[in-house]
């Protein structure tokens, strides 16, 4: 029998579920963009292992790149775009409707 209310499991998001791709999506959350070396120290990964993470969100529209001269070296940085924010956020709570309060 079905309420009408939406089922939390619908917001599971496959291409977010990746766990190095989970964390970048985490960490973009809660600041409002990050440098990409940043991210790399943060996730404990080499700079080609976030990058291909990194293209799979880009290539989904999740996650933006920024790229900026700084201390004349060129720098890269990473924010979630809307939809990208929406979709974590979505996946985090089929994530916790999964495991429970």
């Amino acid at each position: 029998m079905s309420t009408g209310a939406a089922d939390p499991m619908d917001g599971f998001n496959t291409t977010i579920h990746a766990p190095h791709r989970l964390r970048v999506c985490a960490l973009l959350d809660s600041a409002a963009e990050a440098e990409f070396g940043v991210v790399q120290r943060q996730l404990g990964v080499s700079a080609s292992v976030l990058s291909k993470h990194v293209t799979v969100l880009v290539d989904a529209g999740y996650v933006e790149q920024r790229k900026a001269v700084r201390d004349t070296r060129q720098r890269v940085w990473l924010r979630l775009t809307a939809q990208g924010r929406e979709a974590y956020r979505a996946h985090h709570a089929a994530l916790r409707a999964i495991v429970g309060p």
